[in-house]
């Protein structure tokens, strides 16, 4: 494989990269998961009354699911823009639009205030949530893979990934801490409301942390490369989503396929538990929460390890170990949290979130690779978002419905049993893309025998 055309940044500069990558991704992926935390545990009760416990959670997870459903839309946006202004803007933007509409959920007045009203003006913040979310998983891991040194881009690539378990664990953490010293009745009137304006100081830290790295040193490249072609041929480049459906929809399909699985198991382990213990099981909210807290601490440290072998053994394997082991370890996930002890279910659900990570760390290198530079952040955002509108969107919808007609967790255990089949299927037609070259992927194969050509190049 030819060396990369651009010479890796300094061990500090990189550090400072994923540093502002990391912070960003945790502080979006806090407004996130907090809002479904929050949905699991008082939204039923504060914006839909009168319904049965059950069908009130339900009525909950649909608002949830509808920031997945914006999800795409924010992939589409913020891709065409981000690969044709860059990263670095497009993700300031995310980070302002995400910490503004949870900062806005902490001021709304609930269904005893205003009636219907509540409902609708939290699923319009959530959709604003889902939008930004959309479009900031992308631009965050291609600003660290297109900075990165090739040989560790996997390791490097996963911290970005950790902001994850680092937002569900600082979101956990806080709800944790304020039922614990609250009353019930304390928390479902004022209390559940501090999470989410806390959101407003940690978007400035994320900001001021994110304003200080520089653009990627791959897409300044290609940008002028294009540049370059313009103006001697006189015409503009297709828009990003047309080449990425022309020439990389193979790869799309992949990405979506691989993201099933990875999706699914992680909304069933992290957000559905929260449900499943406190109904099925009944045990305390802050019993699941504790145990939803330690594990993704484990989740956290368990990421750059499965990113780190990803460089050394290919993103192929490390992501069918997590795929096949999230689907085998389905039925004792359940059984343990059935014995009602709390180590048990701390047990089901770290071991859940460490084979999850088998998937979650290669894939932010493994969907970067797949994409040619002035098409990465569309093909990688769309890859990853459209398939979360069928796997992380209904998922605990899906579950919670289930447990609701067969009162047994069988059927949610087979649905992701399925999901991870689905899943081993995509990554075994994949193609292995460790040793890509960022720059060095074609965007435009002219045909065929082109693409093919292409096709051996980027493969080692």
């Amino acid at each position: 494989m030819a060396a990369s055309a651009t010479a890796p940044p300094a061990p500090s500069s990189l550090k400072r990269i994923v540093a502002a990558s990391l912070i960003g991704t945790t502080i979006e992926w806090y407004d996130f998961f907090l809002y479904g935390s929050a949905a699991a545990l008082v939204f039923n009760k504060l914006f839909f009354p009168g319904s049965d416990p059950l069908v009130g959670t339900l009525l909950s997870f649909l608002t949830y699911a509808v920031g997945f459903a914006a999800r795409p839309l924010g992939a589409l946006v913020f891709g065409h823009y981000g690969d044709r202004l860059g990263r670095k803007k497009l993700l300031v933007l995310s980070l302002l639009l995400m910490g503004g509409a949870t900062f806005a959920i902490g001021l709304l007045p609930t269904h005893a205030t205003v009636g219907a009203a509540a409902p609708v003006l939290l699923t319009v913040l959530r959709l604003v949530q889902g939008f930004a979310l959309g479009g900031e998983w992308g631009g965050a891991v291609l600003l660290v893979s297109e900075h990165g040194d090739a040989k560790r881009r996997g390791f490097w690539a996963s911290w970005p990934q950790t902001g994850a378990p680092a937002g569900q664990l600082l979101a956990t953490g806080v709800l944790s801490v304020l039922t614990a010293l609250l009353s019930d009745a304390a928390f479902v009137s004022w209390g559940w409301r501090i999470p989410f304006l806390l959101s407003g100081v940690l978007v400035v830290v994320g900001l001021w942390i994110r304003l200080s790295v520089d653009e990627s040193p791959v897409f300044k490249t290609a940008l002028a490369q294009a540049e370059a072609r313009k103006a001697a041929a006189g015409q503009g480049e297709k828009m990003p989503l047309v080449a990425v459906l022309r020439h990389h929809w193979r790869d799309v399909l992949v990405a979506m396929g691989a993201r099933m699985a990875e999706n699914i198991s992680y909304y069933v382990i992290t957000a559905f538990i929260l449900v499943y213990a406190t109904t099925a099981v009944e045990m305390s909210k802050q019993t699941a929460l504790n145990a939803v807290l330690i594990a993704s601490a484990v989740h956290f440290a368990v990421i750059p390890a499965w990113g780190a072998l990803s460089d050394r053994i290919g993103r192929r394997p490390v992501y069918l170990i997590g795929a096949i082991g999230v689907g085998a370890w389905m039925f004792p996930f359940f059984s343990l949290i059935d014995t009602g002890s709390f180590g048990s279910l701390l047990l089901a659900v770290t071991v859940g979130l460490v084979l999850h990570g088998a998937m979650y760390a290669p894939q932010a290198a493994f969907f970067s690779e797949m994409f040619a530079t002035r098409v990465r952040y569309s093909g990688a955002s769309i890859g990853a978002q459209f398939s979360s509108v069928a796997a992380g969107a209904p998922a605990p919808l899906i579950a919670t419905a289930l447990l609701a007609d067969y009162d047994s967790s069988t059927p949610i255990a087979l649905y992701v049993i399925a999901a991870a089949l689905l899943t081993a299927v995509a990554i075994a037609c994949a193609r292995e893309t460790r040793h890509r070259d960022l720059s060095a992927i074609e965007a435009e194969p002219v045909d065929d025998a082109s693409a093919a050509r292409t096709a051996d190049v980027r493969t080692a």
